[in-house]
Order: structure tokens, then sequence, then C-alpha cells
């Protein structure tokens, strides 16, 4: 990687130039030359404004690992200069793909979109062996895009908590068969549930109040199992500001974490699916609540460009896509938020704070919409966190494929964490979510911090008790 590195320089015969030393591509270059959008390649300028966003270059220090390393090996591959071996899969995987790098880039290249086609041309290609290639089998085929599934699991997973198997689990010592980091993240799981957002309350709930328009809710795959009273609070709070909330039953998983994956083919089968859905509901705005599911939901015009019977109808649904803060802001009939006073701290102000979603930031750009409406809450008091929009180190599964680094990365989080004191930390996501609960886990800060979801901290605060929060 020592040569890549040096490459990355203005040198002659480097991987931005032409080399009339050119190879014969292999396959999996020619893949990539067939996949990546060669003038989004040569659009990047090497000015360096990305290193200071990206986490994996800030951690390491290597060239390689900054969004302009990692575009200059794409290239060097697309252009036949470097062989694509282990070390480039290895450089590609240890990307969050939270794409920091997008909003610095005065190029504005869509670095997002060449990793994910550089990941989709690496799997085609790669060799699993027989248990990787089962487990994602099972997760990307038969679990994530089966609705049914996915409450069959929320229902066992619902059962281990509730039946006093989780405590046997923990008492007898079994979980400490498992990795240190599955065992941490055991105990931070939410409730899970096998009832969904459709099953608890149906597929319309009407506005209250004058209506001001219609919101498609996006329920997602893990949220509807594992977070489901967020969802249930999403649509009530959606209530509250004057929308009438339509739940298409026929939508499915967004397919972020597909696309993440190299799993690009699924993605468009999802993506086609939720387009028809929401399509066929005729909807003025479709709420997400969830910044990962938002960012390539956003983006469904760009996964679907190159299919012309979809690309009207992608557009019109990307189009339409806003995360629920930034409609509620924007569009909604706000109520007032009040924090409760038996909340407050020896007598000291109720302190919370905020760790950005990435997606949410860098792709949908709404940083501003959740900080806006946390501070519209009475009592409270707003504290920014050091670093909020740098990753947490979550991205997707890559706290699990990812580990060494994904713990680095939220050691460093926390140091910062503490530093605001805060009763509260939200965020808009729900992997952020479940890593800033580890990480103040692992800190053994629970006793004066909690994180929540901004729905759960905003629906809890509202002044005046809605008549649908019994539901």
């Amino acid at each position: 990687m020592a040569a890549v590195n040096d490459t990355t320089h203005t040198e002659p015969h480097t991987p931005w130039g032409s080399s009339p030393e050119k190879k014969p591509l292999n396959p999996l270059a020619q893949t990539m030359k067939l996949q990546l959008n060669y003038d989004e390649l040569t659009n990047c300028m090497r000015c360096g404004f990305c290193q200071a966003a990206c986490p994996t270059f800030l951690e390491t220090g290597l060239e390689a690992a900054s969004p302009r390393g990692r575009i200059a090996l794409m290239k060097a591959v697309v252009d036949g200069v470097m062989e694509p071996d282990q070390k480039f899969r290895e450089q590609m995987d240890l990307c969050l793909g939270c794409r920091a790098c997008e909003p610095v880039c005065p190029a504005d290249v869509k670095y997002g979109h060449l990793l994910e086609e550089t990941r989709d041309s690496l799997e085609q290609h790669e060799e699993h062996r027989w248990f990787i290639k089962a487990a994602r089998k099972v997760a990307f085929k038969e679990m994530f895009p089966k609705p049914k599934r996915m409450k069959l699991v929320g229902k066992l997973l619902r059962t281990y908590q509730k039946s006093g198997l989780q405590k046997i689990a923990r008492g007898t010592g079994i979980m400490n068969l498992f990795p240190k980091n599955m065992r941490d993240m055991e105990k931070i799981l939410p409730e899970a549930s096998g009832r969904g957002i459709v099953e608890t309350l149906g597929t319309r709930v009407a506005a209250k109040g004058n209506k001001i328009g219609t919101v498609g809710m996006f329920r997602g795959c893990l949220m509807d199992v594992m977070f489901t009273q967020t969802n249930l609070k999403t649509v009530q709070l959606l209530s509250e500001a004057g929308f009438e909330v339509l739940i298409p039953d026929t939508q499915n998983c967004c397919g972020a974490l597909h696309a993440h994956s190299g799993e690009i083919d699924a993605a468009k089968s999802l993506a086609r699916q939720n387009v028809r859905a929401f399509r066929e509901a005729g909807v003025d705005y479709i709420a997400s609540n969830a910044g990962g599911c938002g960012a390539l939901l956003v983006e469904y015009d760009h996964l679907l460009h190159d299919e012309p019977e979809y690309a009207d109808d992608a557009k019109w649904f990307a189009s339409r896509v806003k995360d629920v803060s930034q409609l509620l802001l924007e569009k909604g009939r706000l109520p007032d938020f009040a924090q409760p006073a038996n909340r407050a701290s020896d007598g000291q102000p109720f302190t919370i704070t905020y760790q950005d979603s990435c997606h949410l930031r860098n792709v949908m750009r709404s940083s501003n919409a959740p900080r806006n409406l946390m501070k519209r809450v009475a009592n409270v008091k707003f504290v920014e966190l050091q670093g909020a929009d740098r990753c947490c180190g979550s991205a997707g599964i890559y706290n699990i494929v990812q580990t060494e680094m994904a713990n680095q990365i939220l050691e460093h989080k926390m140091e910062h964490v503490k530093e605001t004191n805060a009763h509260v930390l939200i965020t808009s996501n729900p992997g952020c979510l479940l890593q800033m609960k580890l990480g103040i886990e692992r800190e053994h800060m629970s006793d004066k911090m909690e994180a929540v979801h901004i729905v759960d901290f905003l629906y809890d605060r509202l002044a005046n008790e809605p008549s649908a929060r019994k539901s």
C-alpha cells in the first residue's frame, strides 16, 4: 500500500494519468470499469479537504484510508495500473460510508456512489467461505426483505427478553461464550416487538385539527420490530402536527444495508417495491425517522436512474422524502414541548446534547432541524457535543464487521460526550442510538445519562398529552 500512498501526489505516470505499462484488466477491474462513473473518479482534485472530515484517516493517518486515497485506488484499478488485491478490498471495507467527505468537497464528488459501486463490483467476484455466504443469504434475502420473518425475529427476541431466558443466559455465564462486543450489544438492545406499526395503528391515522397534508410513513424493517414505540410516536407526533398519516402495508426494507454491502441488485428490487407502494398511496411527503434509511430513500432516483420505467416515479419518490424533524419543523403545526418538572437534576438545568446521524447530516443535509426542535423544549439546556458531526462508529453493521476501528472511534467519541455533562444524549438514527447506548454502558455512565431517539424525546415532552398517546 506504500506505493499507493505515493501515487496520490502529482508524480508522472500516477493512477491519475495514463500509463504506457497498462496490463489487461482482470475480471474485477473490468467489472469496476463498467460499474463506476469515470467522470466522478476524475472529478476529484486531490485538494485534501476530505481528510479532516474522514474518521478513518483521522484514526490511522494513512492516505489510503482517506476518501482521496480510496478514489486514487479505485481509479488505479480502473486504469489498469494496479491489481485489486486483498489490501485494496481491506481499504474499501474499512470505510465507514459516513460520507462526511461530500459536504466539504469543492468538486462535489459523489464519493458514496463510487464506494457502493466498488463494493458491488467486489462482491460479484468475492468467494466467501460457506458460513459467511450462508449468513449473507439469510440476512439480505431471507430476513430483511421479508416483513413477516422480521416480525417473527421480533417475537423470538421479545420472548427471550421477557420470559426469563435473558436473566438465565446472563446469570449462568452462557453469554461469556460470545465475543465481548456481542455481550455488550446484548445488554443495550431495546425491547423488541412482534407487532409492527400497521398491526398496532392500522394503515391510516387522521390528522389532529385542520389537516395540513398527507404523509406516508416509512416504517423500515429493524425500526418496525426493534424500535416499534419510536415508530408509533413518530406517527402520533405527525398527527399532532396536522398531518394525516398513511402507512402503506406493501412497503419493504429500504435496501440501505444491501447497497452498503455490495448487494445493489437487491437494493434496487426493494426500491422498486417501495416506489410503487408510496406512489399508489399518493402522499405529499414521505417521512423517515432513521437517517440511514432516509439517505438511501432520498437517492432512489440515482439508484434507479438506469431503469426508464421507474425513473420518473423514483424522482417523484425521492423529492418527497424528508426526515421527521425537518417535516415537523418546516411543514407542521408544532405543538408545545416542555421538560417535566420532576426530571430536573438536583436543581441544576436539565442538560441535553446531540450526536448527528451521518447520513442525515451529509446526505439529507438536515442537521439543523433536530437541533432547532430540541431548543424549542422549555426548561432544558442544550450543549453542543464537540465532534457531533463525526461518525460514532455504528455505520450500519460496521461495528460488527469492523469491531476494532468502531470501538476506537466510539472511545474517542465518549471523551467528548463526558465533557457535555448531559442528562440525555439524543440521536436521529437507530444505529447511532445503539452505539451511543453502548458507549454509555462501557463508560459506566448509565446512572447519569441516557441515549434516546429524538422522536421519543419530543413526544414524551408534549405539553398537552395527546389523545393518541395511549395507543
